[in-house]
């Protein structure tokens, strides 16, 4: 739908407003402005070669509608709904609080939808860019059990947890990953440009080169004179790579190899029983049937491996057994965690020992991330202080053998 820029008052408070809606033309968002109760002023259709370039980079840049932004506005929501604001109003004040071009036009879609008789969690879901199943699910949820307001903010907690958890990933591996480019940028600048210029005084050095500096040089000549081949390489690896991780056996391969690998295997397979621990207790605690969250959860353990054993799981609940004997038998989750999914499950407080699960582990990856970002450092630091004292080595021991053949 084309986008259109408006400025107008607002009949209730006379305040001036100004926004972004979308609609199948300019009629018809004049139309849904005045059920909205504010007269329009000025009304134009963003070009599309504005929206296409100069728009677009913008929100690339600046206006990209984070997970953030999306917590922010459903506890905005939650807070307005639950002090007895009527739902459109809510949706209004949301639209003109948010500063966010894409996010205000989701929202105005759906006040218009919901002022048309659509529901929420419906008009929620022509949106799934912002607020996928799960979120869908559960304002489904609290619309059908009355609670509304509260779904909402334990909706935002949710997001705010999870964007917490992986913003702290994310922070501890940033320094590690700065390291590792800058002293992959360091070794190929010593290599491309500082060893020709040293090694070319060898040109004229009657003895024998030690073969660590042949080999040094060699290895300068060739990325000198094949740098394209060795990004052609690089790139075409990385392309491939990414096929056959996306294909079904390639991915299965990839997530298995994860969920074993010595030091990240521990740590992928805590992240992926937080995020099911946290959201299928958040979906229960909403509302939502256990199989239906038990089918919206395996899509946010991001690991095929887990999703299938959710999936056998959600069958052997379907003939009647419990949720923690198929996670039991698939060996793949730790005994502490099926053992505590049992205990809530007998004693009725499924939900919150799935909260203390997911909380058990979320300080478990925060120790763990610490800790491995602790130790890669001095690793980092010595594995680059290695390549270039090597480097060094290579050239200072024959610059040292021509000063004692030249004495």
């Amino acid at each position: 739908m084309p986008l259109f820029e408006y400025q107008g008052i607002r009949r209730a408070d006379g305040k001036e407003v100004r926004g972004v809606r979308d609609g199948e033309n300019e009629r018809a968002v004049r139309q849904a402005l005045k059920r909205d109760e504010i007269l329009v002023t000025a009304i134009s259709e963003k070009s599309q070669r504005h929206r296409g370039s100069d728009i677009d980079f913008k929100r690339l840049l600046f206006n990209r509608v984070s997970r953030f932004d999306v917590a922010l506005v459903t506890r905005q929501l939650a807070t307005l709904t639950g002090a007895g604001i009527s739902l459109v109003e809510s949706l209004t004040a949301i639209i003109d609080q948010t500063e966010k071009p894409d996010l205000k036009a989701a929202f105005s879609d759906v006040r218009d939808q919901v002022n048309q008789g659509m529901s929420l969690s419906e008009a929620f879901g022509r949106h799934p860019k912002y607020f996928d199943e799960l979120y869908v699910n559960m304002v489904n949820a609290g619309e059908h059990s009355g609670t509304l307001e509260q779904v909402l903010a334990r909706l935002a907690d949710f997001i705010e947890a999870q964007n917490k958890l992986k913003s702290k990933v994310a922070s501890a591996m940033a320094y590690p990953i700065f390291m590792m480019i800058f002293g992959v940028f360091i070794v190929g600048f010593l290599m491309v440009v500082v060893v020709p210029k040293v090694t070319s005084i060898f040109e004229n050095f009657g003895k024998e080169l030690p073969w660590y500096t042949v080999l040094l040089i060699a290895e300068s000549n060739f990325l000198r004179s094949f740098w394209w081949l060795v990004l052609i390489v690089i790139v075409g690896g990385l392309y491939g790579f990414r096929r056959w991780k996306r294909s079904t056996k390639g991915r299965w391969r990839w997530h298995s190899f994860i969920l074993a690998a010595p030091v990240f295997g521990p740590i992928a397979m805590m992240v992926a029983i937080s995020r099911f621990t946290k959201t299928l207790a958040t979906l229960l605690a909403a509302g939502v049937p256990l199989l239906q969250a038990m089918d919206i959860t395996k899509g946010v353990l991001g690991n095929v491996v887990l999703e299938r054993v959710i999936v056998e799981a959600s069958t052997s609940i379907r003939e009647g057994e419990s949720i923690a004997e198929p996670l039991k038998a698939s060996g793949r989750f730790p005994p502490i965690v099926t053992h505590m999914i049992a205990v809530g499950e007998r004693s009725g407080q499924l939900e919150e020992m799935l909260e203390n699960v997911a909380h058990a582990y979320d300080s478990q990856v925060e120790a763990r991330v610490t800790a491995l970002t602790s130790l890669l450092e001095p690793v980092l630091i010595v594995v680059m202080g290695g390549a270039a004292g090597s480097i060094a080595f290579s050239i200072l021991m024959p610059l040292m053998q021509m000063t004692e053949f030249v004495q």
